[in-house]
């Protein structure tokens, strides 16, 4: 029987006392509407659907996983699984956790009690900077290396914007710990920041998020959240045996 994870968390989370049996978890249906269960291994459980062979992941289902997940880390301290990632059988599931499991039960020590907010912001093209440049021509010459190095020139001004906006983010918002994620697109540049925070600490965290926002000039921004800490889970290297679905 394949198995479709979804997270692992502690099982005492969800059973009274240690059991061996996969357990029902009626509450909630996973991808493609199969029934959620609890799939023990040791301290651990793994929070998995049992899955077919040929059975279409879609965006739906990407969105039925990431439903399954927050709920459950509505109740207790989560690991989250990459959205596709399917164990082939019982012994394989078993064989990840066991080769995994002192990465498993430090990263859960060191995620209790902790809760994901995300912040894009959007530095668009001319904000506090200059009008857009003309398109580069298509021809050698004076003329466009003289635009290209004004091209580079504005990048580096953008690029110094955004860092400047990502320290200024960090200092008023103060996270345990942060993963940023810079990209170019046609309309400017846009900083994905994931803060990790105390769980208690989220209406604090949003109420500064809040009285901050005045001080974010010629930029767009937006906060969600509370997730899963997605961004801060163990690196891909430090886990092993997990097989993604095709």
């Amino acid at each position: 029987m394949a198995w479709y994870a979804y997270c692992i968390s502690e099982q005492t989370n969800f059973q009274q006392g240690r059991v061996r049996r996969p357990f029902l978890i009626e509450s909630l249906k996973g991808v493609n509407t199969n029934p959620v269960q609890g799939f023990p291994c040791g301290e651990f459980v793994v929070i998995a659907s049992e899955f077919q062979h040929g059975e279409p992941l879609t965006q739906k289902s990407a969105t039925e996983h990431a439903r399954v997940v927050s709920e459950c880390f509505k109740v207790a301290t989560v690991l989250p699984f990459k959205f596709g990632t399917v164990f082939e059988s019982d012994e394989a599931l078993r064989q990840a956790i066991r080769n995994n499991k002192k990465t498993f039960a430090e990263s859960i020590e060191r995620l209790r009690g902790k809760s994901e907010m995300l912040i894009k912001v959007t530095l668009p093209e001319g904000a506090a900077i200059t009008e857009m440049l003309p398109s580069l021509p298509h021809k050698a010459g004076g003329e466009y290396l003289s635009r290209l190095k004004e091209q580079a020139s504005r990048d580096r001004e953008r690029q110094t914007k955004a860092r400047a906006l990502f320290v200024q983010v960090h200092k008023l918002l103060s996270p345990l710990r942060e993963e940023v994620t810079c990209k170019k697109v046609d309309s400017g540049i846009i900083l994905d920041i994931a803060h990790l925070i105390d769980s208690n600490g989220v209406e604090k965290y949003q109420n500064r998020y809040s009285s901050a926002l005045h001080q974010f000039k010629d930029v767009e921004i937006s906060l969600s959240g509370p997730w899963p800490p997605y961004h801060f889970l163990p690196s891909r290297g430090k886990v092993r045996t997990v097989n993604n679905h095709n």
